[in-house]
């Protein structure tokens, strides 16, 4: 027993003695279930436990995780070297079968996580130790894309009848849901729903800590002075999504650093696109939403700057487009905001026939994006100086998505976080004409362009780099100027911490315990 103190410390890769971390943010994650929702805080948390055959590094570069190396053996076929003497953590060995396990269930249809294997028809074991991946075509971003495929032990889930992954729009619940059995840096000890996520290092980890975090809490708070309070009392050590209004109050605090970075996520608003009549509103017979004349004058009637200046207080970055900078395809020159212009919102409405306006329901979130509820409140009085009557729905996180999934909305709010850091990511998710599996995965408007489509299938399989920037600038602006969506701005994200705490910035908005020290 007295060698292991020693012993943690080596396994973290740090030489002062492993501490414990406190970190709060607003929102729960939705489930542990590693297939089942992509859900930035979800996925943060079960990274933590569940690893993937690829990870990031520090500057978001890929590096190998439970693949030891890639050979790419034609275009479509692609062979992956698994590392051996990895344990899950209840000390099953890691092999060949839990790979194949995994991408059959991670494409089960009640999921949302099927982005992340785009393109794979097959996943093949040729031994222990080696899969070959078959793709139904060339994938220029797969290592990125299959980050987030995470492997899960096909006997566990077995012994604990998980072999499907959660309903989750239909409120299932299951073993996998509520519990974890991964190969990652640390191991779950407990989720109380809304209270507390506790882990503990993975004493077994096949990998290197840079950090010296043993265990750690995160508390999600969604009050945003509660939360402030708790880090200005000690009572925790980390705030990861700080309130705008309180940003400049905790730089002064000398016990308090504050690091900043832009994140690649974008606020926006859907609008139902598909139904004949439109939902929740006053309009019977007809869909406004259908009509661009409607939806750019949604877009003119918006002052970005207003909710950057007020509302943001300076935190944000006002959108023209569906991706932000710092995604591959982003572009400063094309990322122009619409004008506001109220006037000329009217115009277009009256031209559509509407002058004198109609009514709407607008569902948000109130504990999932920063200021997502104020950010509503804002729009609801800038679209009414256009005549639009909208009804603010604001609810927790946890409840709007099962909503909007189930397409049981007319307009809504949602920010979009792009994992892969390419705009792949974003349109084949929000703008692809929603099929099954990856395809339109989170299009709850249902914006169907078919030549929108053949673009972005076309940017799947190109591998000739000016060619797809090419294709990826056509489909960037295509989304714009059809005002499929209404982009509100990009976010920006300063986390606060003690003095004594270090960690890196992410701009993917996932810090990582084992990047981290408590000194």
């Amino acid at each position: 027993m007295r060698f292991l103190p020693l012993l943690v410390s080596l396994l973290l890769g740090a030489s002062a003695q492993a501490a414990n971390l406190r970190w709060a943010a607003q929102n729960d994650i939705l489930t542990f279930d590693p297939h089942s929702q992509n859900h930035a805080t979800t996925l943060t948390m079960t990274m933590h436990v569940y690893e993937g055959l690829t990870r990031y590094d520090r500057n978001y570069n890929v590096e190998p995780a439970l693949a030891t190396g890639w050979q790419e053996i034609s275009p479509t076929h692609w062979r992956f070297s698994l590392r051996k003497g990895v344990q899950f953590h209840d000390g099953a060995p890691f092999t060949a079968d839990d790979v194949v396990f995994s991408f059959g269930r991670i494409r089960q249809p009640q999921g949302t996580m099927q982005i992340y294997v785009a393109g794979v028809s097959e996943v093949k074991k040729i031994d222990d130790y080696t899969v070959d991946f078959i793709l139904a075509g060339p994938n220029p971003i797969l290592l990125r894309n299959i980050i987030d495929f995470r492997i899960m032990s096909r006997s566990w889930a077995q012994k604990t009848r998980s072999q499907n992954i959660q309903d989750y729009k239909a409120r299932e619940e299951t073993y996998a849901s509520r519990n974890a059995n991964g190969t990652g840096p640390y191991i779950l000890k407990g989720w109380e729903p809304d209270k507390q996520i506790v882990f503990t290092v993975n004493k077994n980890w096949w990998g290197r800590h840079d950090g010296n975090v043993r265990d750690f809490t995160y508390t999600p708070i969604k009050a945003d002075a509660t939360r402030v309070s708790a880090l200005l009392s000690g009572d925790v050590d980390m705030v990861t999504d700080l309130p705008t209004q309180d940003v400049e109050r905790l730089r002064r605090n000398d016990k308090l650093k504050v690091i900043d970075g832009p994140e690649v996520r974008t606020i926006f608003i859907g609008l139902d696109q598909h139904n004949d009549e439109l939902l929740f509103s006053s309009v019977k017979g007809r869909n406004p939403f259908k009509d661009v004349r409607v939806r750019r004058a949604l877009n003119m009637a918006v002052d970005r700057e207003a909710i950057k200046r007020v509302t943001m207080r300076g935190l944000s970055i006002p959108a023209g487009l569906m991706v932000a900078p710092g995604v591959h395809g982003h572009s400063k020159e094309l990322d122009q905001p619409w004008p506001y212009d109220v006037r000329g919102a009217k115009k277009l409405l009256a031209e559509a026939g509407y002058p004198n306006g109609f009514e709407f329901t607008l569902d948000c979130p109130n504990n999932r994006y920063v200021n997502d509820e104020k950010i509503c409140q804002a729009l609801v009085g800038m679209w009414a100086r256009v005549g639009l009557g909208v009804k603010l729905n604001a609810m927790p996180f946890a409840t709007f998505i099962p909503k909007i999934l189930k397409h049981d909305t007319s307009a809504y709010m949602l920010g979009w976080g792009v994992a892969t850091f390419d705009a792949l990511y974003t349109l084949q998710s929000l703008v692809r004409t929603q099929t099954t599996g990856a395809d339109g995965s989170f299009n709850c408007g249902r914006v169907s362009d078919p030549k929108l489509d053949a673009t972005i299938d076309a940017i799947k399989i190109t591998t000739d780099l000016k060619k797809r920037d090419a294709l990826l600038r056509e489909a960037l602006v295509a989304t714009r100027d059809n005002a499929y969506y209404v982009p509100l701005h990009h976010q920006l994200r300063p986390w606060a911490m003690k003095k004594n705490v270090s960690t890196v910035h992410r701009a993917d908005d996932r810090p990582e315990a084992r990047f981290t020290r408590v000194d």
